[in-house]
């Protein structure tokens, strides 16, 4: 009887904690190895795929392998994939990854707790790894996912299910940009 209370009440807790979406996304920072850090907001009108890993963990590099093949294909069309490692010296083991696997898109490094409050996970379960979350050309993320979730269970379908999230968000419009209005002192200049 304990047992079943007990995942009664982390669904609960988990459904309680779910995240919002869509919504803003923040300007996130990445650590990167060189000591500078990356910010989301450097690719302001891209979609841009985020994604948590573990560096040792099959699952997550399955995944990295997946987005490195999206990166070269849709990176003319707009994607921007961006990876970050948040297990214990991160730092350290970020060098050996990017080496082995040769990711065409930015590796940096944060603390887990950091992605668990991007991600809006519920601070008191262990998330699955990967975790993913997709951001629109307006900085809002829209989707995202995590090591069980159905888009990235099945090893021979996570390829296809990024690919369809990207190309979805890749359909749509890029943002306006709104023209600039002259005025008659800036035509007289000009």
């Amino acid at each position: 009887m304990w047992k079943r209370a007990s995942a009664v009440f982390l669904v609960a807790a988990a459904l309680a904690f779910a995240a919002d979406l869509p919504r803003k996304a923040p300007d996130f920072a990445i650590n990167l190895p060189n000591g500078s850090q990356l910010h989301l907001s450097k690719y302001q009108g891209k979609v841009v795929v985020l994604i948590f890993i573990l560096t040792t963990c099959p699952h997550c590099q399955n995944a990295v392998r997946c987005l490195s093949e999206d990166q070269k294909q849709y990176g003319p069309r707009g994607l921007q994939v961006v990876a970050s490692a948040i297990e214990q010296d991160a730092q350290a083991a970020v060098p050996g990854f990017v080496k082995s696997f040769q990711p065409p898109f930015p590796v940096g490094f944060n603390n887990p707790y950091a992605a668990i409050a991007f991600m809006q996970h519920p601070p008191m379960l262990i998330p699955h790894m990967p975790l993913i979350a997709f951001i629109d050309r307006q900085g809002m993320v829209r989707s995202q996912a995590e090591g069980l979730d159905s888009m990235l269970v099945n090893e021979q379908q996570v390829a296809g299910n990024l690919r369809a999230e990207i190309e979805k968000m890749l359909a749509e419009s890029a943002p306006k940009k709104t023209p600039v209005k002259r005025t008659a002192a800036h035509k007289r200049t000009n």
